[in-house]
């Protein structure tokens, strides 16, 4: 153990012993992790931080101009990387930090592969597509806030929606950053979208490190945003940061004044353009009014007097009606003609003389037709005597009558060669008259001559 002195030393003293202990020990190795809240300030130096997600590790770290211009791609909010560096001991503030000199990738750190992944999901279902984006009210009445009661965003999207217009603010407020945030921006937005008479929402917090901005990377935020029955205007940090609620809002504000801007119409723009408006269609009227005045001038030197038009309009009628009635008059003669001689036509065809005239050709048919039936007779039966003497002529049974005979075996088959039964075979005999059972003694190849 170390001898203690009683000597004191400066603060400052220590701070540079502590530095030159810090140094000595570093500047060897590349140092992994994943980068959390890099901040860049005007002088061009970055400012982040570089955790350990595997274990509850951070340093500070600062990259100075002229290296942050080579590695800033590299140093973003969640990136996982490796830098090379010294670690030193800034005694103003007696703070521990490194001082990057080089950077590079090391693979996506868990935070960023998270969010891409979340993000890449909510991109499948259709939740960032312009068509599901809604269109800002014109006249908005009632417009809600979810942000901060002691944040700045309030304060100037106030400032900015009494200057352009006569419009009600509700806030609804809620958590914007920490572990607790996202619950209660939850709890605003369902105690906001309650509100009677609600236009649209503004949702939103001023700037802030990425990690005070994970809040409106929630996944249950980011879908309940997109589910809000009203239009939202997400107003989440500067133009250099942006999260999912950005996405899913159906507009997306830099900053809470601009979201002031888009939601409220300037009132005083709007007078003047209707003034313009006003003004634009007088003159127009007026315009419209000489033109036709010079164009009812123009038609009224043309015109002649009007009784005289009248007159001409009377006599074209009376042409007309002359016309008419002696068409009308040939149409109707000649209308008589025809209906005369149909008349005519029709008497020569009453049915009384139809009916006559029928009877009389219809008795000379009948004694035809039955002559013609009697000798279809005749034939007929003539036929059939014909057919049925063939027929006799042909039947076996004639043949069986002259003394001949059909021998079959017991299953049927007729007998027609001696070699078709053996001795002792039974076989049945047709005659013309009857038949008989026999039983073979013998056969005999050829017949007896």
């Amino acid at each position: 153990m170390a001898e203690r002195s009683d000597e004191a030393i400066s603060v400052a003293d220590f701070a540079r012993r502590l530095r030159r202990a810090v140094e000595g020990a570093s500047g060897r190795d590349w140092v992994e992790g994943e980068i959390r809240s890099p901040r860049a300030v005007a002088s061009g130096h970055v400012y982040f931080s570089l955790k350990d997600e595997r274990e509850d590790a951070t340093l500070d770290c600062v990259m100075y101009r002229m290296q942050a211009l080579r590695g800033r791609r590299h140093l973003i909010d969640g990136a996982r990387v490796q830098i090379f560096g010294r670690a030193t001991v800034w005694a103003p503030r007696g703070r521990l930090q490194i001082v990057a000199e080089a950077v590079r990738p090391a693979g996506r750190g868990a935070l960023l592969a998270a969010l891409e992944a979340l993000k890449e999901t909510l991109r499948a279902e259709g939740l960032f597509e312009a068509s599901r984006k809604r269109a800002l009210p014109r006249e908005p009445r009632i417009v809600g806030v979810v942000t901060s009661a002691d944040g700045a965003a309030i304060h100037d999207i106030v400032t900015v929606a009494f200057r352009r217009g006569r419009v009600r603010i509700v806030l609804s407020p809620a958590l914007v950053q920490g572990d607790g945030a996202p619950n209660s921006i939850l709890f605003a937005l369902d105690r906001l979208e309650r509100y009677p008479g609600l236009d649209a929402i503004i949702i939103g917090r001023g700037g802030g490190s990425g990690e005070d901005l994970m809040a409106f990377n929630d996944e249950r935020v980011v879908r309940r945003v997109a589910a809000l029955s009203v239009p939202v205007v997400s107003a989440v940090g500067h133009e250099v940061d942006t999260t999912l609620t950005d996405w899913v809002a159906d507009v997306r504000a830099a900053t809470p004044s601009e979201a002031a801007e888009l939601v409220v119409p300037d009132f005083v723009e709007r007078v003047e353009m209707l003034g313009r408006l006003r003004e634009t269609l007088s003159r127009a009227m007026h315009a419209r009014l000489l033109e036709d005045a010079h164009f009812l001038g123009r038609v009224g030197a043309r015109l002649s007097d009007p009784r005289f038009v009248i007159a001409e309009k009377q006599q074209l009628v009376d042409d007309l009606t002359t016309r008419i009635e002696r068409r009308m008059a040939r149409t109707a003669a000649r209308r008589r003609g025809t209906l005369e001689s149909l008349r005519s036509r029709l008497a020569a065809r009453h049915p009384r003389a139809v009916v006559f005239g029928a009877s009389a050709e219809l008795g000379p048919l009948v004694a035809r037709l039955r002559a013609a039936a009697h000798r279809a007779i005749e034939n007929a039966r003539r036929k059939l005597g014909e057919g049925e003497s063939q027929l006799v002529a042909l039947s076996p049974l004639a043949v069986l009558s002259r003394g001949y005979s059909i021998a079959t075996l017991p299953d049927g088959r007729v007998v027609r060669r001696a070699s078709d039964v053996a001795p002792g075979a039974r076989i049945s005999l047709r005659l013309g008259e009857g038949g008989l059972d026999a039983t073979v003694d013998r056969t005999r190849e050829n017949a007896p001559s």
